[in-house]
């Protein structure tokens, strides 16, 4: 299972205090146990794309990361350069001040923003941030997820009050059916604790502990 796994890992790194060195370590682990990506700031994704340039695994970035609160133009420019730079992948912050205040069509074109930079050249994820908000609030943001035509729903950025829970994927995955992705990120630091996002319906994990999950050990902290 294990092995299987590595597969479905995002391998990230999103500290502030990164360095490069970390950043050439994670890309080899990537390269070694040919997990799904590396997940890196925008500042990296240049170096890593070229740390991959042979590899199965992609570089993945995030955008409007952690708070969600800048502009759909600011993400939308955001995702271009990312993309130019060499992501194959975009994991946005959606906009949950938004989203909480009830101004959905502001949180659809935010999303569209991304989507729309994105289209036929990246993968597409939004972070709903699922530790702020309510059961309903999150099924809403997984409805206006599709409507924006993203491809995955995540739940949280790994830098909030909480992380990723079993409840909150089956949740997700029930809501968007087979139509979207669901990445679950953040508290994921054992091959257990990966097992049971999948069994909810999970279909990529975000963690920091990707070597220690393929491995069958407990890692100490998540990003």
């Amino acid at each position: 299972m294990a092995n299987s796994i590595a597969g479905l890992i995002d391998h990230t790194l999103l500290k502030p205090e990164t360095t490069k060195e970390a950043i050439l370590s994670l890309c080899q682990e990537a390269a070694e146990y040919n997990f799904a990506s590396v997940c890196v700031n925008p500042t990296w994704v240049a170096l890593a794309a070229e740390e991959l340039k042979d590899a199965e695994a992609v570089v993945c970035t995030v955008i409007g990361f952690p708070l969600g609160a800048s502009t759909p133009e600011t993400k939308a420019f955001e995702t271009k350069n990312a993309i130019e730079n060499g992501a194959a992948e975009v994991d946005m912050v959606m906009n949950i001040g938004a989203l909480k205040g009830g101004d959905y069509d502001l949180v659809e074109r935010d999303m569209k923003a991304v989507q729309e930079a994105a289209e036929g050249k990246a993968l597409t994820k939004v972070i709903i941030e699922t530790c702020l908000l309510t059961d309903e609030e999150k099924v809403k943001a997984c409805e206006i997820a599709l409507k924006a035509g993203l491809d995955f729903v995540k739940t949280s950025t790994g830098f909030s009050t909480g992380a990723a829970t079993v409840e909150d994927v089956r949740l997700m995955r029930e809501t968007v059916g087979k139509h979207a992705g669901v990445k679950a990120s953040g508290g994921v630091r054992s091959l257990e604790d990966a097992e049971g996002m999948i069994e909810a319906g999970a279909t990529r994990i975000g963690a920091s502990a990707g070597v220690q999950i393929v491995k069958g050990e407990q890692a100490s902290s998540d990003y």
